[in-house]
C-alpha cells in the first residue's frame, strides 16, 4: 500500500523561472583590493519580520504554517496561519506585561516546534529579543558549561523548554534561579514553572501595543550563538533589518521561492542562522509550510527523514553533504520515494561544506532520470551567522560543483590579498553590529571601513566574469606554514583527505605548524575498532591520496589514529558536527608530538 503524498492546499503551478541574472562591478585598488556590489539595487523591504504572519493570515488563513510529528501519535499536528497569528497575539501580550527587555530576554534551550517557533515570534512582537540556543548545550553537554556561560552572558528574564523532565538538569541549575521558567510539558522535576498554556491565555493588550509600537528596523530580534575558533559561544546581534534585508537579497535571485508557496521539510536546528533566519523566513514570507522533520543525517534518525519524504514533496530540499550521502542510495533504489521527492522540487540546496563529486555526480544524474526535461537545480550560497545568514548566493541552473555564487543584490564585498588566497570581507544591510556584551571582540570584528572580517577566503570561477560566482577557498585563520616556510592551504587538504578517507573516518585534522611535513590527526567513526586492518585500509587510502604529488605542502606523510572522540565540552566540535581544528591541535598537543615521533608504532606512514 502507498502512502498518499501531502501537498499544499494552495499549491501554485512552477515558476516560471528559477533565478535571476545579476552582473557585478569589480573596482581594484592601487594596493590590489577588489571591491565588488551587484548592480542590480537591493529593493524596499518590511520593518518588522512577524508583519508577514498577520498578512498571510489574512490573506490565506487555512494555509499550514507549520507541521510536527508529536511523540506517541501517528500523522502531523499543524498550524494554520490563522491559528499561528492567534496564538502569537495571545502570547506576545503574556510577554509584554512581564518584566522582559534586551536586557532580560527570552532563552529557548529546546529544538525545533510549533510552540518553539509561536514563542519566538510573540517576543519579536514585543519587541523582546529570543535566543535559541543548541539542544546539545543542555542534552548532551557532560558540565552544561556552554548553557551556564550563555545564561550569565544574556541573562535572561525567561527561560523556555517544551519537556520539564527531559531538561530537568538544565532548567535546576543554579544559574537558572531568579528566572520564570515556562515549560510546554510540566514535571515535577522542575517545580514551580509556568505552563506555556498560560502564556497562551493572554495578557495585557496595552502593553504589547505599547511595545509593538516601538519595534522597528534597528530593534534586535534575536541572539545567535556561535563559537567560532575559541570555542566560547558569542552572542551574534540579528536585528530585525537584517533578516528582513536578507530576504529580499534571496528573494531578488531566486524568484522561485516566492512564485509559489514553498514547502520545506526540514530539520535544521533553529539555534542556528540557516535554519532558524533563512528556512522559517523564506516560509513565512511567502506563505509557504515547514514540515518539522524529526530526523537528523545520523544512523538511527535519518529513517524518520525518509518516512517523511515518503509522505511530502517539497519544492526546495536544504541540508548538509552527510544528508545528501544518506539520501541519495536511497533515492536511487526507491523508485517510489524518489518519484515523490522530486514531484515538486525546484532545487536541491547543500550548505556546510562542499559535495564531494561522485554524491554530485549521483544526484545530479538521479534527478535527470527522474526530471530529464526540467530537473531541479543544485544550488548552494555562502554567509556566517553574522551575515543573517547569506552574502553570497548561487543564481545558475548548470553552475559547477562548489560554486557559492556571487554577491547577493545589496552585499559590498571586498577581497583582500592574503597569504596568497583572497580574504572576503562585506557589508551591509544584512552584517550583524556586533557580538552582545563583548565590546571587544565586536571592535576585531570589522576594519577600518567598517567591513566585516569573516576570515574566509573565496576564488573566482572565472576572473573574467565575477557574476559567474566564487569557489569557497578555506579559512585565512586555520592556515599554516611548514618549517621550509611553505604555506599550507589547509581546506584543500582537508578536502582531498575526507575524499579520499571516505567512511573509514568520522573527521580529520591538518597537522601541524613549524614541521617539515604534513600529518593528520583521524578521528575513527563511532565503534569502529583500530586495529591493524583498519589501520591498513588507512595507510591504502592515504597512498592513493597522495599518488603524482610532491609538494611537501599537499601530501601526507603520517597519520594518528585517536582513540578519545572530540569533545563538546572541550569546544573541539560543534553542535553541528564541525571540528575546531587550532583548538584540537592546541588540546591535543601530546598527540601531535606522537604524531612526529618516528619511534611511535602507532603512527601511520603511507
Amino acid at each position: 500500500m502507498t502512502t498518499p503524498i501531502l501537498v499544499h492546499e494552495t499549491r501554485l503551478k512552477a515558476p516560471h523561472r528559477r533565478f535571476r541574472d545579476v552582473t557585478v562591478e569589480v573596482k581594484r585598488d592601487r594596493d590590489g583590493v577588489l571591491r565588488l556590489l551587484a548592480n542590480e539595487p537591493l529593493q524596499p523591504y518590511p520593518d518588522r519580520f512577524q508583519d508577514h504572519l498577520w498578512h498571510w493570515a489574512k490573506e490565506r488563513p487555512s494555509q499550514v504554517f507549520l507541521a510536527e510529528r508529536r511523540p506517541g501519535k501517528e500523522g502531523w499536528a499543524s498550524i494554520t496561519y490563522a491559528e499561528a497569528a492567534d496564538q502569537v497575539s495571545h502570547v506576545a501580550q503574556a510577554v509584554a506585561e512581564r518584566n522582559l527587555s534586551t536586557e532580560r530576554p527570552i532563552l529557548v534551550l529546546s529544538g525545533n516546534a510549533i510552540e518553539h517557533q509561536v514563542l519566538g515570534l510573540a517576543a519579536m512582537c514585543a519587541g523582546v529579543p529570543y535566543a535559541s540556543i543548541s539542544v546539545a548545550y543542555s542534552l548532551v553537554s557532560q558540565d552544561l558549561s556552554k548553557l551556564k556561560h550563555i545564561t550569565k552572558l544574556l541573562d535572561p528574564g525567561l527561560v523556555y523548554a517544551a519537556d520539564a523532565a527531559r531538561f530537568a538538569r538544565a532548567l535546576t541549575i543554579p544559574e537558572m534561579q531568579g528566572r520564570e521558567i515556562v515549560v510546554g510539558t510540566p514535571s515535577g522535576d522542575v517545580p514551580h514553572a509556568t505552563p506555556f498554556a498560560k502564556l497562551l491565555a493572554g495578557g495585557s493588550a496595552a502593553a504589547l501595543k505599547q511595545a509593538a509600537d516601538k519595534v522597528g528596523p534597528e530593534t534586535i530580534a534575536k541572539f545567535l550563538f556561535t563559537s567560532g575558533s575559541t570555542g566560547i559561544p558569542k552572542g551574534v546581534i540579528i536585528t530585525q533589518r537584517m533578516i528582513n534585508a536578507n530576504m529580499k537579497m534571496f528573494e531578488q535571485v531566486w524568484p522561485f521561492v516566492v512564485e509559489r508557496p514553498p514547502l520545506l521539510v526540514d530539520w535544521l536546528p533553529w539555534s542556528h542562522v540557516f535554519g532558524g533566519n533563512h528556512n522559517i523566513g523564506q516560509v513565512l514570507r511567502s506563505g509557504g509550510t515547514l514540515y518539522i522533520d524529526d530526523g537528523r543525517p545520523l544512523a538511527g534518525e535519518f529513517e524518520r527523514t525518509l518516512r517523511n519524504l515518503r509522505e511530502l514533496s517539497p519544492t526546495m530540499y536544504l541540508n548538509v553533504p552527510k544528508g545528501f550521502e544518506l539520501l541519495a542510495p536511497v533515492l536511487a533504489n526507491d523508485l517510489d520515494l524518489c518519484k515523490r521527492f522530486f514531484a515538486d522540487l525546484d532545487a536541491m540546496f547543500y550548505a556546510g561544506a562542499t559535495l564531494p563529486q561522485h554524491l554530485w555526480d549521483a544526484l545530479t544524474t538521479i534527478a535527470r532520470r527522474e526530471r530529464p526535461h526540467d530537473p531541479p537545480s543544485m544550488i548552494s550560497s555562502w554567509g556566517l551567522t553574522e551575515t543573517a545568514p547569506g552574502s553570497l548566493a548561487l543564481n545558475r541552473h548548470d553552475a559547477e560543483i562548489g560554486n557559492i555564487g556571487p554577491p547577493l543584490p545589496g552585499q559590498e564585498v571586498k577581497l583582500v590579498p592574503n597569504g596568497g588566497k583572497l580574504e572576503i570581507r562585506v557589508r551591509g544591510p544584512n552584517i550583524t553590529p556586533g557580538y552582545w556584551r563583548m565590546p571587544d571582540l565586536t571592535r576585531q570584528a570589522f576594519d577600518d571601513e567598517g567591513y566585516f572580517i569573516t576570515g574566509d577566503a573565496v576564488a573566482f570561477v572565472d576572473e573574467r566574469d565575477a557574476s559567474r560566482g566564487f569557489r569557497f577557498n578555506g579559512r585565512v585563520v586555520e592556515d599554516f606554514k611548514l618549517s621550509s616556510g611553505t604555506r599550507v592551504h589547509v581546506a584543500e587538504v582537508w578536502a582531498r583527505a575526507r575524499q579520499a578517507l571516505g567512511p573509514l573516518v568520522f573527521d580529520v585534522v591538518v597537522a601541524a605548524p613549524d614541521r617539515d611535513d604534513l600529518g593528520l590527526l583521524i578521528f575513527p567513526p563511532a565503534g569502529r575498532p583500530i586495529d591493524d586492518v583498519y589501520r591498513d585500509a588507512l595507510r591504502k587510502a592515504l597512498r592513493q591520496m597522495n599518488s603524482g604529488i610532491t609538494a611537501s605542502s599537499r601530501a601526507i606523510a603520517r597519520a594518528l589514529v585517536l582513540k578519545e572522540p572530540p569533545s563538546l565540552d572541550a569546544g573541539e566540535i560543534t553542535d553541528k558536527g564541525s571540528l575546531n581544528s587550532r583548538g584540537i591541535r592546541e588540546r591535543r598537543a601530546v598527540d601531535v608530538a606522537r604524531l612526529y615521533d618516528h619511534a611511535d608504532p602507532e603512527v601511520i606512514k603511507p
